[in-house]
Protein backbone atom coordinates (compact mmCIF):
# COMPACT_ATOMS: atom_id res chain seq x y z
CA UNK A 1 0.00 0.00 0.00
CA UNK A 2 0.88 3.66 0.05
CA UNK A 3 1.37 5.81 3.13
CA UNK A 4 1.17 9.59 3.24
CA UNK A 5 2.77 11.15 6.30
CA UNK A 6 2.21 14.83 7.03
CA UNK A 7 4.42 17.03 9.19
CA UNK A 8 4.93 20.68 10.01
CA UNK A 9 1.65 21.64 11.60
CA UNK A 10 1.23 23.42 14.90
CA UNK A 11 0.16 26.63 16.58
CA UNK A 12 1.05 30.02 15.11
CA UNK A 13 -0.09 33.58 15.61
CA UNK A 14 -2.06 35.40 12.95
CA UNK A 15 0.26 36.75 10.29
CA UNK A 16 2.76 33.97 10.85
CA UNK A 17 3.92 31.17 8.60
CA UNK A 18 4.02 27.39 8.59
CA UNK A 19 5.31 24.85 6.09
CA UNK A 20 3.55 21.52 5.75
CA UNK A 21 5.22 18.49 4.22
CA UNK A 22 3.72 15.23 3.04
CA UNK A 23 5.94 12.30 2.15
CA UNK A 24 4.58 9.35 0.19
CA UNK A 25 6.05 5.90 0.65
CA UNK A 26 5.21 2.30 -0.17
CA UNK A 27 4.35 0.72 -3.47
CA UNK A 28 4.71 3.64 -5.90
CA UNK A 29 5.36 3.49 -9.61
CA UNK A 30 4.58 7.16 -10.11
CA UNK A 31 2.69 9.97 -8.41
CA UNK A 32 0.04 11.84 -10.32
CA UNK A 33 -1.68 14.91 -8.85
CA UNK A 34 -1.05 15.70 -5.18
CA UNK A 35 -2.82 18.17 -2.98
CA UNK A 36 -3.83 19.58 0.36
CA UNK A 37 -7.32 19.74 1.77
CA UNK A 38 -8.55 21.04 5.11
CA UNK A 39 -11.46 20.52 7.42
CA UNK A 40 -12.47 22.95 10.13
CA UNK A 41 -14.78 21.93 13.00
CA UNK A 42 -18.36 21.68 11.80
CA UNK A 43 -17.41 22.22 8.17
CA UNK A 44 -16.88 20.01 5.15
CA UNK A 45 -13.46 19.12 3.88
CA UNK A 46 -12.37 21.62 1.23
CA UNK A 47 -9.63 21.90 -1.32
CA UNK A 48 -6.72 24.16 -0.38
CA UNK A 49 -4.33 23.52 -3.26
CA UNK A 50 -3.38 20.85 -5.77
CA UNK A 51 -0.39 20.37 -8.02
CA UNK A 52 -0.02 18.24 -11.12
CA UNK A 53 2.84 15.85 -11.74
CA UNK A 54 4.29 18.49 -14.03
CA UNK A 55 4.17 21.15 -11.33
CA UNK A 56 1.09 23.17 -12.32
CA UNK A 57 -0.64 24.46 -9.17
CA UNK A 58 -4.27 25.23 -8.46
CA UNK A 59 -5.47 27.15 -5.38
CA UNK A 60 -8.66 27.86 -3.54
CA UNK A 61 -9.56 31.53 -3.80
CA UNK A 62 -9.28 31.90 -0.03
CA UNK A 63 -5.55 31.10 -0.05
CA UNK A 64 -4.38 32.61 -3.33
CA UNK A 65 -1.42 34.90 -2.81
CA UNK A 66 -0.74 33.51 0.67
CA UNK A 67 -0.11 29.79 0.18
CA UNK A 68 2.29 28.08 -2.21
CA UNK A 69 2.19 24.40 -3.12
CA UNK A 70 5.26 22.65 -4.49
CA UNK A 71 6.57 19.14 -4.90
CA UNK A 72 9.82 17.22 -5.06
CA UNK A 73 9.24 14.24 -7.31
CA UNK A 74 12.59 12.69 -6.39
CA UNK A 75 11.47 12.57 -2.76
CA UNK A 76 7.78 11.79 -3.44
CA UNK A 77 6.96 14.81 -1.28
CA UNK A 78 4.53 17.69 -1.56
CA UNK A 79 4.82 20.91 0.41
CA UNK A 80 2.47 23.69 1.41
CA UNK A 81 4.07 26.99 2.38
CA UNK A 82 1.49 29.01 4.30
CA UNK A 83 2.16 32.71 4.85
CA UNK A 84 0.04 35.50 6.33
CA UNK A 85 -1.99 32.96 8.22
CA UNK A 86 -5.42 33.93 9.49
CA UNK A 87 -7.54 32.45 12.28
CA UNK A 88 -9.93 31.14 9.62
CA UNK A 89 -7.11 28.94 8.29
CA UNK A 90 -7.40 26.88 11.48
CA UNK A 91 -8.25 23.32 10.48
CA UNK A 92 -6.97 19.79 10.15
CA UNK A 93 -4.97 19.66 6.92
CA UNK A 94 -4.97 16.47 4.88
CA UNK A 95 -2.54 15.40 2.19
CA UNK A 96 -3.99 13.70 -0.88
CA UNK A 97 -2.25 11.85 -3.69
CA UNK A 98 -3.25 9.95 -6.80
CA UNK A 99 -0.81 7.09 -7.21
CA UNK A 100 0.05 4.62 -9.94
CA UNK A 101 1.29 1.72 -7.85
CA UNK A 102 2.34 -0.49 -10.74
CA UNK A 103 3.23 0.05 -14.39
CA UNK A 104 0.10 -1.90 -15.32
CA UNK A 105 -2.31 0.37 -13.43
CA UNK A 106 -4.78 1.92 -15.88
CA UNK A 107 -6.02 4.53 -13.42
CA UNK A 108 -4.36 5.97 -10.33
CA UNK A 109 -5.51 5.12 -6.80
CA UNK A 110 -6.36 7.86 -4.32
CA UNK A 111 -4.73 7.96 -0.90
CA UNK A 112 -5.11 10.28 2.09
CA UNK A 113 -2.85 11.18 4.97
CA UNK A 114 -4.00 11.01 8.57
CA UNK A 115 -4.29 14.78 8.89
CA UNK A 116 -2.34 17.38 10.82
CA UNK A 117 -3.64 20.21 12.97
CA UNK A 118 -2.95 23.83 12.09
CA UNK A 119 -4.14 26.39 14.63
CA UNK A 120 -3.87 30.13 14.04
CA UNK A 121 -4.46 32.33 17.06
CA UNK A 122 -5.72 35.90 16.79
Amino acid sequence: QVQLVESGGGLVQAGGSLRLSCAASGVIFSLNDMGWYRQAPGKQRELVARITSGGTPNYADSVKGRFTISRDNAKNTVYLQMNSLKPEDTAVYYCNANVYRYYSDILPYEFWGQGIQVTVSS
